[in-house]
């Protein structure tokens, strides 16, 4: 392409502009006198206030050309828009328009703003290829433009949850075991959660992650399992063994030009040893034998590869993203609502003096939940004597309401429930209920507890003539399964770990 020739045909076209302009505003010009001299005289209905007792053409205020009252973009501004086809987990799809340098937060927020969803700083973008079975949660500092240019026709951008995305630097000790980090070795594991942060953050720092992956062959359907080193330079293995000396390391895969994506088919598509496999892809379009799979023990394993590759390779922005919400920058074309919801707004309450308090004891507050569980019971049967004043009777309501609530998913399966929470970062407390399929009056919660997913099933109960739910065996019963969910976001009770995070789809 000759750019001398596009650099010319630009200012030409900047030339072009300037004289439409002025030719337009001559002409404006000499329509307004054409019409004012046009104009017979009108009688002026307040002379004492002009002093003439007609209103004479030149004295009319400007006529305004028509079409001026729209608001004109600058033409740059229309070159530098861009359609983004994005699509919800349902495979519904919107098409946004947006600027070109509009990076991945902002486009969240502003799909956030159009769904009517609440922000809670959780929502990603992501890039996914259904054909290479791949995807990965989009930084919030990269630009949504780029990222479609390297992307192939089939690729697509998702929008969904990631409760996971900036965990590292919630529980930076739980995510890279002591025999993974090579400064850990040498100090006996003794760092505080603030140095290994900054040692990971600090580009002048040296840490390097260690252990055996199964690694790909190019071009081939066989694995092999090779001790690898992830440092900020690329990722390498060793040739001989465990050895760390540079003429038996080779290059694997280069930090820089690569992105870092979950595989989702991987045992399917690749013949994977294992279910937890990642793949270093280059930022381009690129065809599958060019991908480097890896493949790692356990699911913890591939989340501390994953997140070390993102540390090493966009270090203190990634905290700099990680601090922004806490700032709260709001776009310049819209405003956002304010409708943050943290996971320790809710703490139970004594209202039984005068001044309400609240409740530090964890028994004292188990026992006043139980108490107003049983008040609620009380004045429920009550309006089943005298007749409840709804057209809907409570039973009926009871057995229906949770179907109205984001962290009820219906009939879903148990693969389909793995799937979601999956997908939606496996952090402790990420939950979601659904219907029972082995029983059809009952309900399962599923719940993610250090990156396990375990079941809990939810049964009916019957006392006094009214059902209840329950599901420790009836010790604790609730009248529907909203007050179930309130309850156990407050108390642990029988479960793992208290219900922090609703696992939810939106629909675009």
């Amino acid at each position: 392409m000759d750019y001398s020739l596009f650099i010319f045909s630009h200012k030409a076209l900047g030339l072009y502009q300037g004289r439409l302009s002025s030719c337009s505003h001559d002409l404006h010009s000499s329509e307004q006198q054409l019409r004012t001299s046009s104009l017979p005289a009108i009688p002026n209905p307040f002379p004492e206030l002009s002093g003439s007792p007609v209103l004479s053409p030149g004295s009319l205020p400007p006529c305004q050309p028509s079409g001026t009252y729209v608001s004109q973009r600058p033409f740059s501004s229309l070159l530098n828009m861009v359609i983004i086809n994005i699509f919800s987990e349902d495979g519904m799809g919107k098409v946004v328009e947006i600027p070109a340098d509009m990076t991945a937060r902002d486009l969240c927020q502003l799909l956030v703003y159009k769904s009517h969803c609440v922000d809670d700083n959780s929502w990603a973008l992501v890039e996914h290829h259904p054909l290479l079975g791949l995807e990965r949660c989009l930084e919030d500092h990269e630009l949504v433009v780029q990222v479609q240019a390297s992307m192939t026709s089939e690729g697509r951008f998702l929008f969904r949850k990631n409760y996971a995305k900036y965990e590292f630097f919630r529980n930076p000790l739980n995510f890279f075991p002591e025999h993974m980090v090579a400064w850990c070795q040498e100090t006996n594991g003794a760092i505080p959660p603030s140095q290994l942060l900054q040692n990971f953050l600090n580009s002048s720092s040296c840490p390097e992650i260690q252990g055996f992956l199964y690694v790909k062959e190019m071009g081939r359907k066989s694995w092999k399992k090779l001790y690898v080193f992830l440092r900020r330079s690329g990722l390498y293995f060793s040739t001989k063994g465990t050895s760390k000396e540079p003429r038996h390391l080779q290059l694997l895969a280069d930090l820089e030009d690569s992105n870092v994506f979950t595989v989702t088919t991987g045992k399917k598509l690749h013949s994977a040893p294992t279910d937890y496999e990642f793949c270093i892809k280059p930022n381009k379009r690129t065809e599958l034998k060019e991908l480097r799979m890896l493949c790692t023990e356990d699911e913890q394993s591939r989340t501390s590869w994953m997140t070390a590759f993102r540390l090493f390779k966009y270090g203190i922005v990634l905290y700099q993203n990680y601090k922004i919400p806490q700032q709260r920058k709001t776009l310049s074309h819209f405003s956002t609502p304010v409708r943050s919801v943290s996971e320790n707004s809710l703490v139970a309450m004594d209202f039984s003096g005068r001044i309400g308090r609240v409740i530090d004891n964890p028994l004292e507050a188990q026992s006043a939940a139980m108490e107003e569980g049983n008040a609620w019971r009380k004045r429920s049967q009550r309006m089943n004597i005298l007749g409840s004043p709804s057209p809907l009777h409570p039973c009926l309501l009871n057995s229906v309401i949770h179907r109205t609530q984001l962290w009820f998913h219906g009939r879903i399966t148990r693969e389909e429930s793995h799937r979601m929470i999956h997908q939606q970062g496996q952090v402790d407390g990420l939950f979601l209920l659904r219907d029972s399929q082995s029983n059809p009056k009952a309900f399962v919660l599923t719940l993610c507890h250090h990156q396990k997913i375990k079941h809990f099933q939810i049964l009916p109960c019957e006392e006094d003539g009214q059902i209840f739910f329950s599901l420790d065996d009836g010790s604790t019963k609730f009248t529907d399964l909203i007050q179930l969910v309130e309850f156990y976001q407050l108390n642990r009770g029988v479960l793992p770990c208290k219900l922090k995070h609703p696992c939810t789809l939106v629909a675009l």
